[in-house]
């Protein structure tokens, strides 16, 4: 027997950008790889990426991908990975292959791309030394699947994202008699969600969010807006199923939403009769209470559809005293403000705006802590290693393992970048290596970096201060041409009797400096950065970023 080292490049310690690594026998092979949406701090930030160091400096040793669902904080930094590294094969089951094919032929990347379609059930395939099966999961988006890793350490079960729904919405339970078999051959390494650890008892299933809609619709006389996840298909088909029955037309608005359910029904995972689906512009014409609108926005993004609804800001989509608005997500930790102002904004407008905690309309896509019982007890591993999840659900999911029988030194507690290695003389944790994050940042990847973030914190806290001032060369000595000139953002009013002492105290500094015969520019900034930031802070108790601009003719 030989040994596997699992590397988790991100979703440790964090919800998002889930990516692992695992490397026998000269071999990698990568399940998930997925980005997190910027957090308040990552100002102008536009993604966050696993950091692909690792893999980058093992390129030939990548044998493939493989992909457990279609949600972006699993899929979402692939075409960014593709382009750092070759990647030989990528392995996912229907409903991911058509998200991602999607996602690569927007990034000029699908050429390139070898996409092999995988399912539960059907035979192992081999990847280098791994041995690769998937087992059928129910989750918050069709086709979700774990994966079963034969490596020359061990047995693997890497679960993914899941929750055991007993009444999924297409009928495709969590297949637990799977997994109970997998648990009979002996299970070495359990990589386990770790999201609802912390609950107690079990998710609800999807189909209680079907009946709540079938309680709100009916008795609803003005338009109804369903905010919810693109990829949430079947939140997407019993919201439709509803309206329809309701005498309601349908429209999808939102680059997103548009998308995945045209994916979605062309690949037969959702069932809408062709004349019910209308153009926003066409939905518009019709009396309120036959338009059923399917939008983005559910996290309050300042350019998503319903955001701009709420605003008043959409072309096509408006909200008025008597409509009723569905926000059928939960917000992702950080986004709960942006949620909040989205459903003032709304109510405002006299809508009636049904969320979480007002009425059943969403559930989880994640098992409590019943259910990771469930599969803890199935799977009987020897060693669990909690993933996917801040540090607290990490640990609320070790405490399971250890309620479970699995023994102290088997539960593993890592970050990203532990080195985990994994044998036959059990499973610890032996190295680390480099695993940050990578921006995001409009087209660029990666070059923004933690001093332009504590920038732009600066400017957007203390203002910017730029001082322009024009020397004139001559005769071996230089002199101003005239006054410098100051111009302030962010210092708010009154504000003129400070900048008239900066433009003063700016002239004598370069006066002084230049009877000195200091002509160096950089020398000149230094001093004339100093001398200012030092007032300012002495008045206003600030740090503002001071640009000094110096230019000779």
């Amino acid at each position: 027997m030989g040994v596997c080292h699992i590397i988790p490049l991100g979703g440790l310690g964090e919800v998002g950008k889930n990516m692992t690594a695992y490397e026998a026998d000269g071999s990698i092979v990568i399940v998930d790889a997925g980005l997190a949406f910027p957090r308040d701090e990552h100002l102008g930030v536009d993604l966050v990426l696993p950091d692909f160091t690792y893999l980058r400096e093992r390129e030939s040793m990548i044998r493939g991908v493989v992909l457990t669902h279609g949600h972006e904080d699993h899929v979402g930094s692939l075409p960014y990975l593709m382009r750092e590294v070759k990647i030989p094969v990528i392995v996912a089951t229907r409903l991911t292959l058509g998200l991602v094919k999607s996602k690569l032929d927007e990034h000029g990347l699908l050429r390139e791309a070898d996409l092999r379609e995988a399912a539960p059930g059907d035979e192992p395939f081999d990847l280098g030394p791994f041995r690769i099966e998937f087992i059928r999961m129910a989750h918050s988006i069709p086709d979700a699947a774990a994966v079963v890793l034969e490596t020359p350490g061990g047995r693997i079960v890497h679960t993914g994202d899941y929750k055991i729904d007993h009444t999924p919405v297409d009928g495709q339970r969590t297949d637990v008699g799977k997994l109970a078999e997998i648990g009979n051959r002996g299970v070495d390494l359990l990589l386990g969600d770790s999201t609802n650890a912390e609950r107690p008892g079990v998710t609800q299933s999807e189909k209680v969010v079907g009946e709540a809609f079938a309680q709100i619709f009916p008795s609803r006389t003005g338009r109804i807006l369903v905010a919810s996840f693109a990829s949430n298909v079947h939140r997407m088909q019993q919201a439709v199923d509803v309206g329809i029955e309701c005498g309601r037309k349908v429209s999808f608005v939102g680059r997103s939403m548009k998308k995945n359910s045209n994916i979605a029904r062309n690949l037969g995972y959702m069932d809408i009769p062709e004349d019910v689906i209308l153009r926003p512009k066409e939905i518009a014409e019709l009396p309120p209470e036959q338009q059923l609108i399917l939008c983005t926005g559910s996290q309050g993004e300042p350019m998503s559809a319903m955001t701009r609804i709420a605003y008043n800001d959409h072309p096509q989509v408006m909200v008025e005293a008597g409509d009723t608005v569905i926000i059928s997500a939960k917000p992702i930790p950080g986004n709960e403000l942006r949620v909040h102002d989205s459903i003032n904004r709304l109510a405002k407008s006299g809508a009636e705006v049904l969320h979480e905690d007002n009425a059943p309309v969403h559930v989880s896509g994640h098992g409590r802590a019943d259910e990771l019982r469930t599969v803890l007890a199935l799977l009987r591993p020897k060693a669990v290693m909690p993933v996917h999840g801040e540090f607290r659900m990490l640990a609320a999911h070790a405490q399971l393992a250890r309620e479970s029988g699995v023994p102290e030194e088997g539960i593993i507690l890592a970050e990203n970048g532990s080195v985990v290695e994994l044998s036959e003389n059990g499973c610890r944790i032996i190295d680390k290596v480099q695993a940050g994050m990578t921006f995001v940042d409009g087209l660029g990847v990666g070059d923004v970096h933690d001093v332009a973030l504590r920038d732009r914190r600066r400017l957007s806290e203390d203002g910017v201060l730029i001082v322009v001032a024009t020397l004139a060369q001559g005769n071996g000595s230089a002199a101003l041409t005239a006054p410098p000139e100051l111009i302030a953002r962010g210092f708010g009013d009154g504000a003129e009797s400070l900048l008239d002492e900066l433009r003063a105290e700016a002239g004598r500094v370069i006066g002084d400096l230049l009877r000195d015969d200091v002509t160096e520019i950089k020398l000149l900034q230094e001093h004339l950065h100093d001398a200012l930031g030092g007032i300012v802070y002495d008045r206003t108790r600030r740090r503002p970023m001071i640009l000094p601009v110096l230019v000779e003719v």
